[in-house]
């Protein structure tokens, strides 16, 4: 039965992950500016469109392209499906993939299809890429996801969890503070929560909407941490 109430918390295993996690945390703040970060700011941004494109095909539309700026910046190109699910899918979606990646890391068997999936996405996505950043992005990481498996599996350096730890752990942060810099702490005409609050029938601006996404976010972020002490107990 799953230890819901942590019972006998915390035990080695959780330690290390609440430990890594935190460590993680530091180092990414520490580098924030850095260059060392962006190719992990563009791997949130992809997950962000590819959001925006899952959903729009779930909906019955039709993906006609996805672009990744050198800039952190991106755009996903669509044509039908339900619009006011396709909007906020981009936060919301790559909030819950940081979720998933870091629950992903609390065991090798997962941290592996985590990473095979993540490898098969930028791999698909490769082939509707409209700019040379996001090919280059997808070339990048999955010879760096293909190294990183290879090395889990011929040799002592066995880090797949932690690479897929520290991913989801980059994208959850960077998806709270995306959600602040873009809808909360300036008002952006062309974002994503401007737009659906036009086409909403609720009386609530693009900031509000930001503010409702930006406490979502950090709940999947905080249920990650949880369930992934769960999981470990």
């Amino acid at each position: 039965m799953p230890n819901w109430e942590l019972k006998s918390c915390c035990k080695h295993d959780q330690v290390v992950f609440l430990a890594t996690i935190g460590v993680f945390t530091v180092v990414i703040l520490a580098l924030w500016r850095t260059i060392i970060l962006t190719p992990f700011k563009l791997i949130t941004v992809f997950l962000h469109e590819a959001s925006h494109a899952i959903a729009c095909i779930l909906t019955c539309g039709k993906v006609e392209g996805i672009q990744v700026h050198a800039n952190e910046g991106g755009v996903t190109q669509t044509r039908g499906g339900i619009y006011c699910l396709i909007l906020p899918a981009g936060y919301l979606g790559s909030s819950f993939w940081g979720m998933a990646l870091i629950l992903a890391s609390t065991n090798l068997l997962t941290a592996r299809i985590a990473a095979g999936c993540l490898g098969v996405a930028l791999l698909v996505v490769l082939f509707v890429a409209k700019n040379w950043t996001l090919r280059g992005l997808c070339i990048g990481f999955i010879v760096f996801l293909a190294i990183i498996w290879v090395l889990q599996e011929t040799t002592k350096v066995r880090i797949l969890r932690y690479v897929i730890l520290f991913i989801g752990v980059m994208n959850s942060l960077f998806s709270v503070y995306d959600i602040y810099d873009d809808l909360i702490s300036r008002r952006v005409n062309s974002s994503d929560a401007e737009k659906f609050a036009e086409v909403c029938p609720c009386p609530c601006n693009g900031v509000g909407w930001g503010v409702i996404w930006g406490l979502i976010s950090f709940i999947f972020l905080s249920a990650s941490v949880y369930l992934g002490l769960v999981i470990l107990s």
